[in-house]
């Protein structure tokens, strides 16, 4: 078996050369090109969001400005401020609207304002507290604000309603990989992800593999630790 300090460098070893899956791959960072599933909550998001033409509807999917040029962070801010603001409108005359909570944590997670994100997605978790969906979200918002543990028990909650759930599952497995440094906790997870889901569809299932592929390549001593993908 592996002490520790063998295993540490090969779980950073994966976190960097697998990068880009990792910041292009999901929500906690983006979104895996072409895949529903590992998408997760950040494109179904930003669906439910009505976007100004000039507006980024969510940076994690490459989205630019009219004037062609990728939104700095204040852009975003700004973006997310107009976006937000008929929703927070709307709330305040029809404040246990759960959906429209979620429309609001969509704005301000696409924009990386986790934390306001995560306060409204928490909202709508009180409001409807079997919302699998709402306490995926949540997760992935809290996770991005730095609360890895509470981020870990939200995915928790929607498996403990959904058992089989593949986005949480998935989202469950990437925040053990980044959040715990566990890439054999990640692996357990999302083998658990496509043993619960046989129905899966093949190009998701595939990406899936292709993820754990690369994950047990960096336990085995595969993949260097340098040559890393972008930050």
């Amino acid at each position: 078996m592996r002490n520790e300090s063998t295993t540490a460098p090969a779980a950073e070893a994966f976190l960097q050369a697998t990068r880009v899956y990792a910041m292009a791959a999901i929500c906690l960072g983006v979104g895996l090109a072409g895949g529903y599933l590992i998408r997760t909550a950040i494109d179904n998001q930003a669906a439910a969001v009505p976007v100004a033409k000039a507006a980024v509807t969510s940076p994690h999917t490459g989205a630019m400005t009219q004037g062609g040029h990728m939104p700095s962070l204040a852009e975003m801010h700004q973006i997310a401020g107009q976006q937000a603001a008929p929703l927070l409108a709307k709330l305040k005359k029809d404040p246990n609207n759960s959906a429209l909570l979620m429309q609001i944590g969509a704005v301000y997670h696409s924009a990386h304002l986790f934390k306001d994100a995560a306060t409204y997605y928490g909202m709508a978790v009180q409001l409807d507290p079997k919302n699998v969906d709402a306490h995926t979200k949540l997760a992935i918002s809290l996770f991005r604000s730095g609360d890895t543990d509470q981020a870990i028990a939200e995915l928790n909650r929607a498996l403990s309603l959904d058992s089989k759930n593949p986005n949480a599952l998935f989202n469950l497995g990437m925040i053990r990989l980044q959040g715990k440094k566990d890439p054999r906790g990640a692996l357990a997870i999302w083998q658990k992800l496509l043993k619960l889901n046989p129905q899966l569809d093949p190009e998701r299932k595939a990406q899936v593999q292709k993820l754990m592929a690369s994950v047990s390549a960096a336990e085995s001593g595969q993949i260097p630790a340098k040559g890393a993908g972008p930050k």
